[in-house]
C-alpha cells in the first residue's frame, strides 16, 4: 500500500511527463501550418486535383454527422479497450478516470510522432502517479498496445487474401493486397515470437551476468524483452478467452471498426460508392505513414498516405482528396480540443488523488487483467 501524497518510487507529479514548452509549441504549431498548407492547398495545385478544397461544401451533412458518430464512438471502445486491460482489481479506475488519460494522451500526440510516442508518455505518468508499480505499468502497456494494434496486421491480411483473391470486390493488384498482406503476416509472427520467450528469461538472465564478469549489462537488458513478452502472452490470453474479456476485445475490434467507419461515411458524404474490403485496405496502408518519424502524429504524411493508396485503387482524385480531408478533419483535428481539456482536468484529477486516495489504494473490484498476469 502507498502512503497518502506518495508515489513508487518516490516521482513527483511533474516527472516523466511531456514538456510543452512555448519554444516547443511554437515550433510545432508551425511545422503544422506548413505541411497543411502544403497538403491541403500546394498539392493540389501541382498535381492537378483541381478546387479539392472548395468540395467540403458539397458534403452531405447527414454522412459528416454520421462520421462525428462514428468518431464518438471510436474513443468510447478505445477507453472501454484501457479501461479492461490497463485498469482491473489493483488498480481501479473510473469511466472518467480512463477517459481523461486516453483524451490527454491523444492530445499528446500531436507533439510526439512516431505511432503516439507523446500519448505513451503521458499514459505512463499518469499510471505511476496513481500508484502504479514501474514494471506493472510496463506490462500493462505492452498488453494494452499488443492487443490494440494485433487487429491492424490480422485485417490486413484478412482483406488482403479476400480482395486479391476476388472474393471480395475491388482491385486484385498484387501491390495493394497480397504484399500487404504478406507483410502484415511476418509482422504478426515476429511479435507472436516474443511470447515464447521463456517466463523466467529476466531470472537466467541475471543468473548468466553474475556468474560472468564483465557481462552485468545483460540483465539489464533482458527486462524490456522480459516485460514486453509478458505484455505480449497477457493480450494474446486475453483474445484466446472473450468470455472473461469481452470489454477488451470488443474495444480493441470497436475502435478500428469505428474509425473505418468515419472512413466510409467521408466518402459517402460525396457519392462515392466504395467497396469494403477496399476501404478497410485503403485506411490501413494509409495509416502506415503514421510511423514516419519527425511529423507531429502523422499530420500531412497519413494525409498523403490515403490518398494515394486510394487514387491507386483507381477512384477521382479530387474525391478522394476532399473525403480524406473530411475524415482527418473529424477523426484528428476535431477531438483535439476535448483532449487538451483533459490534459488539464487530469492535472487536477492528479492532486486529487494524492489528497484523498491513489487509485491503487482503492477497494479491489473484479477485473480482468490480474486473472491471466
Amino acid at each position: 500500500m502507498t502512503e497518502e501524497g506518495e508515489v513508487p518510487g518516490g516521482e513527483e507529479e511533474g516527472d516523466g511527463l511531456p514538456s510543452f514548452t512555448t519554444k516547443g509549441a511554437i515550433q510545432t504549431v508551425a511545422l503544422i501550418v506548413l505541411l497543411i498548407l502544403a497538403i491541403y492547398f500546394l498539392l493540389p495545385k501541382l498535381a492537378g486535383f483541381g478546387d479539392a478544397i472548395g468540395m467540403l461544401g458539397e458534403a452531405k451533412p447527414v454522412y459528416v454527422a454520421i462520421a462525428i458518430g462514428f468518431c464518438v464512438l471510436s474513443f468510447i471502445t478505445y477507453i472501454a479497450l484501457f479501461r479492461a486491460v490497463v485498469g482491473g482489481e489493483t488498480f481501479p479506475i473510473t469511466w472518467n478516470e480512463a477517459y481523461q488519460i486516453n483524451m490527454a494522451g491523444f492530445a499528446a500526440t500531436l507533439l510526439f510522432s512516431a505511432g503516439g510516442a507523446g500519448g505513451v508518455v503521458l499514459t505512463y505518468w499518469a499510471l505511476r502517479q496513481g500508484g502504479m508499480e514501474r514494471r506493472d505499468v510496463g506490462t500493462r502497456m505492452v498488453a494494452f498496445i499488443v492487443l490494440h494494434y494485433l487487429f491492424y496486421p490480422l485485417a490486413v491480411l484478412v482483406f488482403g487474401i479476400l480482395l486479391g483473391t476476388g472474393v471480395l470486390s475491388g482491385s486484385t493488384t498484387v501491390s495493394l493486397t497480397f504484399v500487404p498482406a504478406a507483410i502484415a503476416a511476418v509482422v504478426m509472427l515476429l511479435f507472436g515470437a516474443l511470447a515464447l520467450l521463456p517466463t523466467d528469461f529476466e531470472r537466467r538472465m541475471d543468473h548468466f551476468a553474475k556468474r560472468h564478469s564483465g557481462v552485468t549489462f545483460l540483465a539489464r537488458l533482458a527486462t524490456l524483452p522480459a516485460m514486453v513478452a509478458d505484455g505480449t502472452r497477457a493480450a494474446l490470453r486475453l483474445v484466446a478467452n472473450p468470455s472473461r474479456a469481452g470489454l477488451a476485445v470488443v474495444g480493441a475490434v470497436g475502435f478500428w471498426a469505428a474509425n473505418i467507419g468515419i472512413l466510409w461515411a467521408s466518402f459517402k458524404a460525396f457519392g462515392i460508392a466504395i467497396p469494403l474490403g477496399v476501404v478497410v485496405m485503403g485506411f490501413f496502408i494509409g495509416m502506415v505513414a503514421n510511423l514516419i518519424p519527425f511529423v507531429p502524429a502523422g499530420v500531412g504524411a497519413v494525409d498523403a498516405g490515403m490518398i494515394g493508396t486510394f487514387v491507386l485503387f483507381g477512384f477521382p482524385e479530387e474525391q478522394v482528396f476532399a473525403a480524406v480531408l473530411i475524415y482527418r478533419l473529424v477523426a484528428f483535428w476535431l477531438p483535439i480540443p476535448p483532449g487538451v481539456a483533459a490534459f488539464f482536468q487530469l492535472r487536477n484529477t492528479v492532486k486529487r488523488w494524492k489528497r484523498e486516495e491513489l487509485p491503487v489504494d482503492r477497494p479491489p473490484r473484479p477485473g480482468l487483467i490480474e486473472e491471466i498476469l
